[in-house]
């Protein structure tokens, strides 16, 4: 599948400046650390869309980019770039008011199609746990995508994601990806075009 275009919309700080539009919505959200944007960039195959940041947690926003593609299935949709959670660098206060930013667009948004959980391949989380147990809860099954999998050696990879997805008390299998390489990019993409037509 080929990209023809890639575009920020704009940041929102608050409900009021969600879409409101047609267009179907697939959301991404991880910890911090966990390389969003180098995922989104590797996905969308842009190398400046999403600013990469050495600092983790640079996120504060809700960013919003319309992509456009050559696949019928996936003509034209937003793409929502979820501030991150969970940097231990970031005042509480300041992770408190992203919270309920991130849970009124994902519980509130009418085109929001799927939602993408970023997990690190050779981390555990609890807050990863949390995220996934509360999208369920809300009726938002979310496709779990397992990042920096070119990080681990092919001897602990596959203990390495069993392990993960039983910790993460999946049923569906992890999408095992590198932004590095672009393994994996194929498979989500087919993920996120199942979601958008059903």
């Amino acid at each position: 599948m080929k990209i023809l275009k890639a575009e920020f919309i704009r940041s929102c700080a608050g409900p009021e400046q969600f879409l409101r539009g047609e267009l179907p919505e697939v959301a991404f959200i991880g910890r911090s650390n966990v390389g969003k944007s180098s995922l989104i960039n590797s996905l969308l195959q842009r190398k400046g869309l999403a600013k990469v940041s050495r600092t983790p947690g640079k996120t504060r926003l809700v960013n919003l980019f319309e992509v456009t593609s050559d696949d019928p299935g996936l003509a034209r949709f937003v793409l929502v770039d979820l501030p991150g959670y969970g940097y231990a660098r970031v005042s509480k206060s300041l992770r408190a008011e992203w919270a309920p930013l991130i849970e009124q667009y994902l519980d509130g948004s009418e085109q929001l199609r799927a939602v993408v959980v970023l997990v690190e391949s050779r981390v555990l989380s609890e807050q990863d746990r949390e995220t996934i147990a509360w999208l369920l809860s809300v009726g938002r099954p979310p496709i779990v995508v397992a990042t920096k999998v070119d990080k681990l050696k092919m001897s602990e990879r596959i203990s390495a994601l069993r392990r993960l997805q039983e910790g993460l008390g999946l049923d569906e299998a992890l999408i095992p990806y590198s932004s590095s390489t672009g393994e994996g990019r194929d498979r989500l993409w087919g993920a996120l075009k199942e979601r958008i037509q059903t």
